[in-house]
């Protein structure tokens, strides 16, 4: 903020001036005394100044290059090391067609397309003209040099076409490396299986795009065998840390008529586009849809671990005794290979209730003193934070994510819906940097069960975050304008404020089974009840702890 006197503020035009397009002037100051009218006034932009003929002071340059995303793009240039991360990954774009005309040049700008559609994906019920408006801010006040109005939706939808996806790509692959940085170096580990290892998740998810011909060729549907389905839907494959949420890679494709099969060729292709994610020190949960002799295989080729929920129809073979934690060795045959593996087989009670399946494991961490059975059962359930609530996290940045609610994405072709995948995988690291931030910075629990533990990021709202940072984008010239300490107190504020928005965790909340669709008739009874109550693992092969 700036403090000048009401007094030493003076209207530089002088009389017969007929354009009110100036600024206010400091004529000389004086020191300000207690009592004193005083203006307060924040740096919207600093720019060379034009001074007219009549004494009308205006501003030099295009408002395009002064905007900015407030602290998401302070994340941004911190996590990955890059100052100005946006205008490097613009300066690579060569613009695509010619409907891009010298006036549409003079108001918008490769960086500012890309802040765009970063933007548009964090404001999920916004139209691109509040997108515009909330971009360029308080600029659009400034009396600049060439009369300036707010861009508008159709200059939006010009530049994302000619930018087309690479720029967001390579933010994407960007933000995705600094995270994983940042897991190396930060203890975030709330999980514990043993050995050091970090837990991380695999699934996918279902995002439907609108109903075009170009979309419904490139994706597809799924349940479906002639594509009838009301919308065209992108399948997303989501490679997160378990304990905070956090994505380490994603890979898109085609929907596909089977869940599985689908999801399987994605993380194929995720094994060779993220090598970095699948390492040593990692152990990746996953559901029944992933199993498959070749691909286990593929995946323990890169180094890394597994811990992996069989389907009751697959058969393994027992090539060892007992451990004493219960878990045996086994082999697993499939298309004409065979792997080894240690299986660990378990049951669920929750408030004196038996769940109806028995678990069934396989991992290939196979010393059961290292990591002991009881300990790899209790990690499968961490699967619903990194994998179930980090989807749901990560959809809450788009909009209509409901059941049954229409399109998602906003792209109507292929290439502008993996533009806007990129720019919300994005968006989403980005919010979740902030609350790890945020989560490093707040001082430990005083009060509850978790006195004296210092917050741990998935106690963070994602939401208030993503709230908080969109407040900031208005003020996003203290960032970009050299002054000293630029940036950063709105960027300590900002972790301040989401530092006091907590959620709850580990609340012991059971449910039969999520309700993914509407009930077909408003009066359909809904069997499903809740119990709230921690579970208790029973694993077989261990005789139970006599009372």
């Amino acid at each position: 903020m700036v403090a000048v006197r009401v007094e030493d503020l003076i209207w530089p035009v002088g009389d017969g001036g007929q354009d009110d397009r100036s600024g206010l002037v400091v004529a000389g100051t004086e020191k300000i005394r207690s009592g004193d009218d005083v203006v307060w006034l924040k740096v919207v932009a600093v720019t060379p100044a034009v001074v007219r003929r009549d004494g009308r002071v205006q501003a030099d340059g295009r408002p395009c290059d002064h905007v900015g995303l407030g602290v998401l793009e302070e994340q941004l240039d911190a996590s990955t090391g890059c100052p100005d991360a946006i205008g490097q990954a613009a300066a690579s774009v060569s613009l695509k067609g010619t409907k891009v005309k010298a006036a549409a040049r003079r108001v918008m700008s490769v960086p500012a397309a890309i802040r765009a559609v970063l933007l548009m994906t964090a404001m999920p019920d916004a139209d691109y003209q509040e997108i515009m408006t909330t971009l360029f801010g308080d600029l659009v006040h400034v009396p600049w040099k060439r009369r300036f109005t707010i861009p508008s939706p159709t200059v939006l939808s010009t530049w994302r076409a000619a930018i087309g996806p690479e720029p967001l790509k390579l933010l994407q692959d960007k933000v995705f490396a600094a995270v994983d940085a940042e897991h190396r170096e930060h203890d975030y580990t709330a999980v514990d299986i043993g050995g050091g290892l970090q837990v991380g998740s695999i699934d996918g998810c279902l995002t439907r795009t609108p109903d075009t011909d170009a979309n419904r060729t490139a994706f597809g549907s799924t349940g479906t065998t002639d594509d009838s389905a009301p919308y065209p839907q992108l399948r997303h494959l989501h490679v997160s840390d378990a304990s905070t949420r956090a994505g380490l890679a994603v890979v898109a494709g085609p929907a596909g008529t089977d869940k599985a099969e689908a999801e399987q060729a994605l993380l194929d292709r995720a094994l060779i586009e993220y090598p970095f994610v699948f390492t040593r020190d990692r152990c990746w949960v996953m559901d029944r849809n992933f199993p498959g002799v070749a691909r286990i295989k593929r995946i323990l080729a890169t180094g890394t671990h597994v811990l992996i929920r069989l389907k009751s129809d697959v058969t393994v073979t027992r090539i060892s005794d007992f451990f004493p934690d219960g878990s045996y060795l086994a082999t697993l045959s499939g298309g004409g290979e065979q792997v080894t593996l240690r299986v660990i087989e378990y049951l669920v009670t929750v408030a004196g209730q038996q769940a109806p399946d028995m678990f069934c494991l396989i991992t290939d961490l196979t010393d059961h003193q290292v990591h002991p059975a009881h300990l790899l059962a209790a990690a499968y359930r961490w699967r619903w934070d990194g994998s179930e609530t980090a989807l749901r996290e990560t959809k809450s940045l788009i909009r209509g994510a409901g059941p049954s609610t229409g399109a998602i994405l906003r792209s109507t072709t292929p290439e502008l819906i993996a533009q806007e995948h990129a720019a919300w995988m994005c968006v989403t690291e980005l919010v979740h940097a902030l609350t790890r931030a945020a989560a490093r910075a707040a001082t430990p629990i005083s009060k509850g069960r978790h006195a004296g533990q210092n917050i741990q990021p998935r106690q963070i709202s994602f939401t208030t975050a993503r709230r908080t940072a969109i407040t900031t984008i208005r003020r996003t010239a203290l960032a970009t304008t050299g002054l000293p300490g630029a940036g950063s107190p709105a960027y300590q504020t900002a972790l301040t404020t989401i530092g006091k928005a907590r959620v709850q965790t580990d609340r012991n909340r059971h449910r039969d089974r999520k309700v993914k669709t509407r009930q077909p008739f408003p009066n359909a009874p809904r069997d499903i009840s809740t119990v709230t109550a921690p579970a208790q693992l029973h694993l077989c092969g261990v005789k139970p702890q006599a009372a």
